[in-house]
């Protein structure tokens, strides 16, 4: 039997479409279409998992092929790490093998068995001790939350470098609208997050979304018309799939994300301390930082300091999209 996926939180995307049907009447029912047609479009199979290399707790580090020196891919902590390795045809992972390195991918494990760790903890008490036990220092390359994590790590342990994908740094230079809806959204839910010891994904996706409701529908609509058996139509929902699967945030991570990194600043301002260490952008191994042009998730004036380049692109996009030819050859020369 057919396993039907639909956006979580259903009832808000449905809500988005209310809004947008006020002004584009036809977008919005274009997008109940596609929604529709999302819900039963076939599903792949699901990808084998890549074999496990070492584990620290829950987490693990899975080997995505090649040779010579690692290189750790690290994902943030919000959606699952499959978006570095998406399938056969698009996978980052796949891709830095092919650049004649070891390229190993970071994941964190059920939310369940690592409720009472803030981000500080996920990185002390399992990025760190999976590094560790790798040959030697390896190069790490994170994606949004996973890339702040990552630059925290290389101030704590030495690392041959580090590249970040879309990933925040200068909390502060994000909106004061977007700050203050997440702000306003953490007031509404906190206590139930705290009870449960996590916050749900659909808080998160809400957020996600509010950014820009009518780009959240219009993708929908635009699905409607696709080739359901077509190599975009396939992508569109194993992205959406992804997206909407994610597991929860544990409390503690989102707590200190919400509050002591979005409405503190706490590394843009040089005050995030970890370890008795204070957070610094400014690291002892090279930094490269690759933002997205059209980012409304991470945008570009919020990544860390240091040599940047820009895709032309979207979030996600720079990964999965087109734009990953640019970040494939970017990387490969920064990795050398």
């Amino acid at each position: 039997m057919q396993q039907k996926h639909a956006p979580r939180p259903l009832p808000l995307f449905l809500e988005l479409v209310r809004m947008v049907s006020e002004q584009e009447p036809a977008l919005a029912a274009k997008a109940l279409e596609g929604l529709a047609k999302y819900e039963d479009a076939p599903r792949n199979s699901k990808r084998s998992d890549r074999p496990v290399t070492s584990r620290a707790g829950p987490a693990t580090l899975r080997d995505c092929g090649g040779n010579g020196a690692p290189v750790v891919l690290v994902p943030s902590l919000i959606n699952p790490p499959g978006v570095l390795d998406l399938d056969e045809h698009v996978s980052l992972a796949s891709a830095v093998a092919a650049m004649g390195r070891h390229a190993v991918l970071l994941d964190w494990g059920p939310a369940q068995d690592r409720r009472e760790l803030d981000i500080a903890g996920h990185i002390t008490g399992l990025l760190l001790p999976l590094i560790r036990e790798l040959e030697k220092p390896p190069a790490l390359i994170g994606y949004c939350l996973g890339g702040t994590m990552a630059v925290a790590a290389a101030n704590l342990i030495p690392m041959e470098r580090v590249a970040t994908l879309a990933a925040p740094w200068r909390f502060s230079a994000y909106s004061e609208e977007s700050r203050n809806s997440l702000l306003r959204l953490w007031e509404t839910t906190k206590r139930a997050a705290a009870n449960l010891r996590v916050l749900p994904m659909e808080v998160l996706q809400s957020a996600f979304w509010s950014l820009d409701p009518r780009r959240t529908v219009a993708k929908f609509a635009s699905f409607a018309g696709s080739d359901p058996a077509g190599a975009s139509a396939r992508r569109f929902v194993t992205l959406e799939d992804w997206a909407n699967d994610g597991e929860p945030l544990p409390y503690p991570a989102a707590r200190e994300l919400i509050e002591d990194l979005f409405e503190r600043d706490l590394p843009g301002k040089g005050e995030w301390q970890i370890g008795g260490e204070m957070m610094s952008c400014r690291l002892p191994c090279p930094l490269f930082n690759i933002t997205a042009s059209a980012d409304r998730i991470t945008p570009a004036a919020t990544a860390p300091e240091g040599e940047t380049l820009q895709a032309g692109s979207g979030h996600v996009g720079m990964v999965v999209g087109s734009a990953r030819a640019k970040l494939h050859e970017a990387l490969a020369q920064f990795l050398g």
